[in-house]
C-alpha cells in the first residue's frame, strides 16, 4: 500500500470512527438500561377531564376503526371525551366523525399546513374548557384497553408529560411492516424505556402521548416543522419539564405498506430530524458546556445517526485494513446486533421477528438512495406532506 493511499484511508478511519463512535457508545448504554424494567405508577388514577385529541387531515376511510377504539376507551374511563380536529380536510372527515359520536373541531388555514398547527388549534380551544388532561392518537391508531387508566396513574405519581409505548397495528400486512414493527420496538420502546430508567425525559413520539393542562398553559404547542413532537420535546426539556416513558400503556399505529407512503414517512421523518439537529445542537451543547445536564440527553439523541447509516458507517469502519478500525467497527456491530435483540425482547416480538433483519442490505441500499430527498427535507421551508397511503387523497 503507498504512503498516500494509507493516508488516505487513515483519515478516512478516523472520519468514520469519530462520526459512529459516540452513537455507538450511547447506543450501549440505552440498550443496557432499556433492559431494565421502568418504574410502574402505583398512585391512584387522577381524576379530572381528559381530551383525547385525533389531529386528521382527510381520514374519513380510517376514522371509523381508530373511533371505535376510542370510544371503546372513553366509555371503560368514564370522564373522557374525543375530539376530532379535522384539519384542512377536502374529504367528509368531519362529517363521519360526527356521525360517529365525536366533537369536531374544523380548520382551514391553507398557509399553515401540518400536526403541529392542528394540535396548537385544538389545545387552545379546549384549554378554554375544563379538561385537565390532553391526549393525542393518530387518527389511524388504536389504543389497548386500560390506556387512559394507566396514564391516570402516572398523571397521579406526579407525570407532567408522558408517552406510551407506539408499536405497529398491521406488521403483518407486508414485509416492510414486520421490519418497521421491530425498527419502532427499538425506537419507541427500548429507547425510551432506557432514557426513563436512568432518570432522563423519554422524548415524544408523536402518537400516543398526554400532556398536563399546565404544561400546556405555560408551553403552548407552538411546533410548526414538519416533526412537531420532536420540536415540542426539546422545548419542554429546555424549560426542565421530562417526559414519562408509560411502558404499561400502548397505541397501535398504522404503517404504510409499500409506494410513495413508505418514501414520505420516511423522508420526512429523518429529514425532519436533521433540521432540529442542525438547528437545536449548538444551543443544547452550549447548555451542556455552561452547567445543564438536561441538556445532554436530546443532545446525544439528536447526534446518533438513524440506525441504517450507523450500520453502513460502522461496516464501512470495520472493512478498513487497520486492527483498530476492525475493532471499533466490529464492536459497532456487535452493540447494533444486541440492540435490535433487546428492541424484540421488549416490543414482546417472538424472536423469529428477527429472521426480517435478512432484508437489511436491501433496507440500507434504499435509505442511502433517498438520502439526497432527506437532505432536502431538513430545509427550513421544506412543506408538510401527509403520508400517501392506498386509497386516501392526500
Amino acid at each position: 500500500m503507498s504512503s498516500e493511499l494509507h493516508l488516505l484511508l487513515t483519515v478516512f478511519g478516523v472520519a468514520l470512527a469519530a462520526l459512529t463512535l459516540p452513537g455507538t457508545l450511547w447506543l450501549a448504554v440505552l440498550t443496557l438500561a432499556g433492559l431494565c424494567p421502568p418504574a410502574r405508577a402505583r398512585a391512584l388514577p387522577a381524576r379530572g377531564r381528559i381530551a383525547v385529541v385525533v389531529p386528521a387531515h382527510n381520514e374519513e376511510l380510517r376514522l371509523p376503526r381508530t373511533l371505535a377504539s376510542l370510544h371503546a376507551e372513553a366509555l371503560r374511563d368514564g370522564d373522557a371525551a374525543v375530539v376530532v380536529v379535522a384539519d384542512n380536510c377536502s374529504d367528509a372527515t368531519a362529517d363521519v366523525a360526527q356521525r360517529l359520536g365525536a366533537r369536531v373541531l374544523a380548520r382551514n388555514d391553507a398557509s399553515k399546513r401540518g400536526k403541529g398547527y392542528a394540535l396548537d388549534f385544538a389545545f387552545r380551544a379546549l384549554l378554554a374548557e375544563d379538561f385537565r388532561y390532553f391526549v393525542v392518537v393518530d387518527a389511524d391508531s388504536t389504543l389497548d384497553a386500560g390506556f387512559l387508566h394507566a396514564l391516570r396513574c402516572h398523571f397521579a405519581a406526579g407525570a407532567d408529560a408522558i408517552q406510551a409505548r407506539y408499536t405497529v397495528l398491521n406488521a403483518g400486512d407486508s414485509l416492510r411492516t414486520r421490519f418497521m414493527e421491530l425498527a419502532l420496538a427499538a425506537f419507541n420502546v427500548l429507547r425510551p424505556r432506557g432514557r426513563s430508567v436512568m432518570g432522563f425525559s423519554a422524548g415524544l413520539l408523536g402518537n400516543g402521548f398526554a400532556l398536563r393542562r399546565e404544561v400546556l398553559q405555560s408551553l403552548p404547542y407552538a411546533a410548526g416543522s414538519i416533526v412537531e413532537d420532536l420540536e415540542y420535546h426539546l422545548v419542554l426539556v429546555f424549560h426542565g419539564v421530562a417526559v414519562t416513558f408509560a411502558d404499561d400503556a400502548s397505541v397501535r399505529g398504522e404503517m404504510p405498506c409499500a409506494g410513495a407512503g413508505v418514501r414520505q414517512q420516511r423522508v420526512r421523518w429523518e429529514g425532519g430530524r436533521l433540521r432540529m439537529l442542525l438547528e437545536h445542537a449548538p444551543g443544547l451543547a452550549s447548555d451542556l458546556f455552561r452547567g445543564h445536564p438536561r441538556a445532554a440527553e436530546p443532545l446525544l439523541d439528536l447526534l446518533l445517526l438513524p440506525l441504517a447509516y450507523h450500520v453502513a458507517l460502522v461496516g464501512a469502519l470495520a472493512l478498513l485494513p487497520f486492527d483498530w478500525a476492525r475493532v471499533v467497527g466490529g464492536a459497532g456491530i456487535v452493540v447494533i446486533a444486541l440492540h435490535v435483540v433487546a428492541a424484540a425482547i421488549v416490543g414482546r416480538l417472538p424472536l423469529s421477528r428477527l429472521l426480517v433483519l435478512g432484508c437489511a442490505p436491501f433496507y440500507i441500499v434504499w435509505k442511502l438512495c433517498l438520502l439526497p430527498a432527506t437532505l432536502a427535507a431538513a430545509a427550513r421551508d421544506h412543506p408538510w406532506v401527509r403520508t400517501a397511503r392506498d386509497g386516501v387523497r392526500s
